[in-house]
């Protein structure tokens, strides 16, 4: 295996890595604070969708980018809203947003582009392909730091681990989960905009293609913990990267010479993770009170 093969492997799984890294911790912020986050998704199909819109309108990445996170964290306010001030079914509100998202940026690319299955190509220039890859290494360190190392991330693991004691505390579970289902709302619409003004140069339909998902994966996998979570995303990216290098690559085996199907190739990854949540889920402690509304006693 050549050295510059191994480069460029290593290269694509870190760029394949990011947008599942930035979703991850999205949800890990939600997650730690006791609100299940399906909605992963659907939150990036939002930023993918609003940064290219933006950046092709501006002409800037970087308003396409904040733009995106605006998207983000309205959408994740409807999450919010419907599961901590109605208390609404978790699972059910975050596929409710992402079976929302899975149409609502066809409607809108069809008013704004007169097509429903792209935005328009936006120019080379106008693209971050190495800026979110960065955001996603320090924002890896950041959350480790505020969730291990100040009053924030303390209240934010109490809320999740057991919000009667934290209410008693004086901490607002409310407050508390509210900022981490909009925080992951941020995030994971960073990692859409990446895809789209990143990886490629415009919104396809459905472009995140179950990355959502796989992030979700990826910090059970990871026990809810940033560094481990990292860990478990740069499998899942090397997992695509070595699936998108093996395509149309002949293989020798016992004296024959074989090209597996496509289809089969592009199916590792999805493979991949299914083994790792029927293997590990069993094995990994969520917060106690994930998944559990909270009523403040009166």
């Amino acid at each position: 295996m050549s050295k510059v093969f191994i480069g460029i492997l290593l290269f694509s799984t870190i760029r394949l890595a990011a947008p599942l890294v930035l979703a991850a911790l999205g949800g890990l912020y939600s997650e730690r604070s006791g609100v299940i986050n399906i909605a992963l998704e659907g939150l990036m199909l939002a930023g993918a969708f609003t940064a290219a819109t933006v950046t092709y309108k501006t002409g800037s990445p970087w308003v396409g980018l904040a733009a995106a996170i605006l998207a983000g964290v309205f959408v994740a306010s409807i999450h919010a809203v419907a599961c901590i001030k109605y208390q609404a079914d978790q699972v059910v509100s975050g596929m409710a947003i992402n079976i929302l998202m899975f149409g609502v940026p066809a409607l809108l690319s069809g008013a704004f582009f007169d097509s429903t299955g792209a935005t328009p190509q936006i120019p080379i220039n106008n693209l971050l392909p190495v800026a979110p890859i960065v955001i996603a290494a320090l924002l890896v360190a950041v959350t480790w730091y505020v969730l291990y190392r100040t009053p924030f991330g303390l209240r934010l693991r109490a809320v999740g681990e057991n919000p009667e004691a934290a209410d008693t505390a004086g901490v607002s579970v409310t407050r508390i989960r509210y900022i981490g289902v909009l925080l992951s709302g941020a995030l994971a619409a960073i990692g859409g905009a990446y895809l789209s003004i990143g990886q490629s140069s415009l919104f396809t339909r459905n472009m995140t293609a179950g990355r959502g998902f796989i992030a979700l994966a990826a910090l059970i996998f990871g026990k809810w913990r940033p560094v481990q979570t990292l860990l478990a995303c740069l499998l899942f990216g090397f997992a695509e990267a070595v699936s998108i290098q093996l395509q149309g690559v002949p293989i020798s085996l016992l004296g024959k010479t074989l090209v597996i199907p496509v289809h089969f190739i592009q199916m590792f990854p999805y493979v991949l993770t299914m083994i790792v949540l029927a293997g590990f889920i069993g094995s990994s402690r969520a917060p106690r009170a994930l998944g559990l509304p909270y009523q403040k006693e009166k």
